[in-house]
């Protein structure tokens, strides 16, 4: 069986897709569901879907399957301070989930990241920063550091900041599936037809980019020399 010292788990491809276009792709199944493995010597990595429940299957297959040491949640995020910037990357100290407030603290990090099941607005994102005291938001991270506290295995999460404080995002929830899947084609049909959401999509799309490049220039600096052995996630403070 292949082992691998480090996993990664991201939402979608387009993520991380610089990072993996190289890299050796496997079909395996986990508890009846099918799921794309990016192997190399240093690292495995799983596109899992958006959202909590898709990132916990991905998080738990990947984990039985490959046996890491060291899992890692990456991906965009939102940011909840405003002087963050679309393209800044995000290593967090603490991951809050937002529906339960457990916590789990992670090794090496800064700051805190919340992560939440449901895109927040502007004014949410406000509010959110008072409450939580959270520098940024994301929906998968929490998942993964359950699972990886679940099984023992050290957690990390790395993100990158693709909408700003002050963005409002123009992708309505309803065009992710129940597996994770944004619905592409149909969100395409959706926006074709509203000419004021084209330019905030192009706006997105910008971010989006810069984000990508700046989330996998980092994970290459990673790869590049020797993943550490982290000590497991700590149980969730409630």
């Amino acid at each position: 069986m292949h082992m691998s010292r480090l996993a990664i788990v991201a939402a979608l491809e387009r993520e991380v897709r610089p990072l993996i276009q190289r890299w050796q792709v496997r079909k395996r199944e986990h508890a009846g569901r099918e799921f794309l493995f990016y192997e190399t010597r240093e690292a495995v990595l799983v596109c899992g879907g958006i959202g909590p429940e898709a990132a916990r299957r991905a998080a738990e297959a990947v984990i039985l399957l490959y046996s890491p040491e060291l899992l890692c949640s990456v991906g965009y995020a939102g940011a909840l301070d405003p002087a963050l910037k679309a393209g800044d990357v995000v290593k967090p100290a603490q991951v809050i989930n937002g529906s339960d407030g457990s916590r789990v603290d992670v090794s090496n990090g800064q700051g805190i990241l919340l992560s939440q099941s449901a895109v927040a607005s502007v004014a949410q994102k406000s509010r959110l920063r008072q409450s939580y005291g959270a520098q940024a938001i994301d929906m998968e991270a929490s998942a993964v550091a359950c699972a990886a506290e679940a099984r023992s295995v050290g957690f990390r999460a790395i993100k990158v900041i693709s909408d700003e404080f002050n963005f409002e995002l123009p992708v309505p929830g309803r065009f992710v599936d129940a597996e994770g899947r944004f619905r592409e084609a149909r969100f395409t049909l959706h926006a074709l037809v509203r000419p004021w959401l084209w330019l905030p999509l192009l706006h997105l799309a910008k971010n989006s980019a810069r984000a990508t490049r700046a989330l996998c220039a980092e994970l290459s600096e990673i790869l590049s020399h020797e993943v550490p052995a982290e000590s497991s996630a700590q149980i969730p403070q409630r």
